[in-house]
């Protein structure tokens, strides 16, 4: 079965595009790209040099809009676009209006919505959902099935480990007054969150915050603290030795 690359797509030079795979029409691909068996490229997407796509991933996909969604819009979205030297995993997606910086890699089974940014050399690791009008940082890393909800910000140098789960919905899907207040959280540079944590809708993790493992973050954390707990709550200052600025 070989690729279908359309006649106005282009291709760089010693691209290699593997079986069953669909380029479509004006998608750009930069030099020295590996495409994966049975890879979608839709319409308009572009591609730089040194960028590997595995098997069954699917970038430039349109979004899929609920009648009852709120924060699914309705509207015309640029085509995706892929800095050089990212890596892209087995069937993970990608949709379109989301921009990857270079040397971004999007692990196996993770999705990165419509109107999403993501900085320089970060990692969107394993089954890691990135909702719509997010902004992902730089050197960030989202490790294993982490749920980053619509409309958050995450700042350079985040740290986001697995089973974290961000919220931005106050009141749980009831009232038509719920989309006023629709916020996403906010991890300013440094932030770090541990495992199975979980963020209430419009929270800021402060600067060089700790949020230790299995905590529920319920107000907003102060700068250069830990805090722990359900809710969590200030236990301590960060150690100097762990502070961005002395990494």
């Amino acid at each position: 079965m070989q690729a279908f690359v359309d006649k106005t797509a282009q291709v760089g030079e010693s691209t290699k595009i593997g079986l069953g795979s669909v380029i479509a029409e004006k998608v750009k691909i930069g030099k020295n790209c590996q495409i994966g068996n049975h890879v979608v490229i839709h319409a308009e997407t572009e591609i730089g040099d040194n960028v590997r796509v595995d098997d069954h991933s699917v970038i430039g996909k349109l979004p899929l809009r609920a009648k009852q969604s709120k924060t699914t819009l309705e509207k015309k979205l640029s085509p995706a676009k892929i800095g050089e030297n990212c890596l892209i995993g087995t069937s993970a997606i990608i949709y379109a209006g989301a921009t990857l910086g270079n040397a971004v890699l999007v692990a196996d089974l993770a999705t990165v919505r419509e109107d999403v940014t993501i900085g320089d050399f970060t990692i969107v690791g394993r089954g890691v959902a990135v909702e719509n009008q997010s902004k992902i940082g730089s050197y960030c890393k989202l490790e294993t099935n982490a749920y980053i909800t619509a409309y958050s910000e995450l700042e350079d140098r985040v740290f986001i480990s697995p089973g974290v789960v961000t919220s931005n919905d106050n009141f749980v899907g009831r009232t038509k007054e719920r989309v006023k207040f629709y916020k996403g959280v906010t991890v300013k540079k440094g932030g770090r969150i541990g495992a199975n944590t979980t963020v209430l809708p419009g929270k800021v993790i402060a600067e060089d915050t700790l949020v230790a493992a299995g905590s529920v973050v319920t107000k907003d954390t102060p700068a250069r603290k830990v805090v722990m707990g359900t809710p969590a709550k200030v236990i301590r200052d960060v150690p100097k030795e762990q502070l961005l600025e002395n990494q």
